[in-house]
């Protein structure tokens, strides 16, 4: 007899045949190791980058000031808890802006943010490699979409040139698998010469890059903090902690509020996290965690190189290991972890069918006797299966 789920069976088979199939695996975090499927490794794959969702210090003022579990609730209805507005007024200021709106994930804030502002009266221009949560966005906005080759400043004004109505460019800071830094300089000069919105999603560059007495990202590293009309960022990635946030101006944050479904009809971020974020963004200020974060990223892409892997154009904290062939990628990754190295494979559709690649991730918190111990792994499997 023939079952009503035949049909997921046969996707679930196909999806081993061409070997995007995933398995979750079970992972405890300790600092920069962790135990994977029972076994200890060096983890390779946190956006943890500056090691603040387990500093003690955090953790302790957490607890003494814990009141409750949850709001159970929505922001508009009864979530709204104080710390909120603490929380948005810091950020509005770290990035230069007139105000924020939190959101309970990075990627309802990417979705919040662009349903609100594209119609279908739209045409939003998208980077290719931009985060899946970008591309549901687009699509969920019912605008025209227009994808330009990556970081192309000339592709995008040849896109643009003939489009008439109301037009949004959207890019990211450092992008999220390829760890490169946007060209935002030539990408804010051409939307702007065609009236665009532009709106970056900084969650990879956001605490981690800006000028030394601020972090303030991607933007103001490259000095057009003041073009740029939509910041969106995350709060689990550098700062440690969990959730996301809109910086904009007063408008777009009324905007928000009143027609982000993402936002109306959906329960608050727990206010105990709002007091681990706001008791995050001092400790990034001074510096210190960016200095060792780099000084890591400098060793181990230098170590990469010298052993003839290919990264691309990574200058930051995320590195691909270009593979291409899917199954061969999944192999190294399980090799790597019997060897005590814990690195992902990616694979379609997160990038294209046949660019499959490992996803490093480093943190302020791996000591280099670590970092030196993995590229001793990487040399092994990378001359067992011939690609260095």
């Amino acid at each position: 007899m023939a079952s009503r789920y035949n049909y997921l069976e046969r996707e679930l088979v196909k999806l081993k045949r061409q070997n995007f199939y995933r398995t979750i695996k079970a992972v405890n975090i300790n600092g920069s190791t962790a135990i994977v499927n029972g076994k200890r490794a060096i983890h390779l794959c946190s956006n943890d980058y500056l090691g603040l969702s387990q500093n003690k210090h955090i953790l302790r003022k957490v607890v003494e000031q814990f009141r409750q579990i949850s709001q159970c609730s929505s922001r508009l209805i009864a979530g709204n808890d104080p710390k909120f507005f603490d929380l948005e007024e810091h950020l509005s200021k770290h990035r230069g802006t007139e105000s924020s709106l939190v959101f309970p994930t990075g990627y309802m804030a990417n979705l919040g943010a662009i349903t609100a502002i594209a119609d279908k009266q739209s045409t939003i221009f998208s980077d290719e490699l931009n985060h899946a949560s970008i591309i549901d966005a687009c699509r969920l906005s019912g605008a025209t979409i227009k994808v330009f080759d990556h970081n192309d400043s000339e592709h995008l004004q040849s896109l643009m040139r003939y489009c008439v109505g109301k037009k949004i460019v959207i890019t990211e800071g450092i992008f999220s698998i390829n760890g490169d830094i946007s060209k935002l300089q030539k990408i804010c000069d051409v939307a702007k010469s065609n009236d665009a919105i532009i709106v970056v999603d900084d969650a990879h560059g956001d605490f981690i890059l800006g000028s030394t007495d601020s972090f303030s990202g991607t933007c103001s590293h490259l000095g057009v903090n003041s073009m740029i009309d939509i910041h969106i960022s995350s709060l689990s990635k550098a700062l440690g902690c969990f959730g996301g946030y809109v910086s904009a101006s007063r408008t777009i944050r009324e905007i928000l509020i009143n027609k982000s479904r993402q936002f109306i009809y959906t329960s608050a971020l727990p206010e105990h996290l709002c007091t681990s974020a706001l008791l995050s963004i001092p400790l990034t200020k001074n510096g210190n965690l960016q200095k060792r974060l780099f000084d890591n990223i400098e060793i181990f892409s230098h170590g990469l190189k010298k052993l003839g892997f290919l990264i691309g154009d990574s200058t930051t904290q995320i590195i691909p290991i270009m593979i291409g062939d899917e199954k061969l990628t999944v192999k190294l990754s399980d090799d790597l972890l019997k060897n005590h190295v814990f690195v992902q494979p990616i694979r379609y559709p997160t990038v294209k069918k046949g660019l499959a690649c490992l996803r490093i991730s480093l943190t302020s918190l791996h000591k280099k006797n670590q970092l030196i111990y993995a590229l001793d792994a990487f040399e092994r499997i990378g001359k067992k299966y011939n690609i260095i």
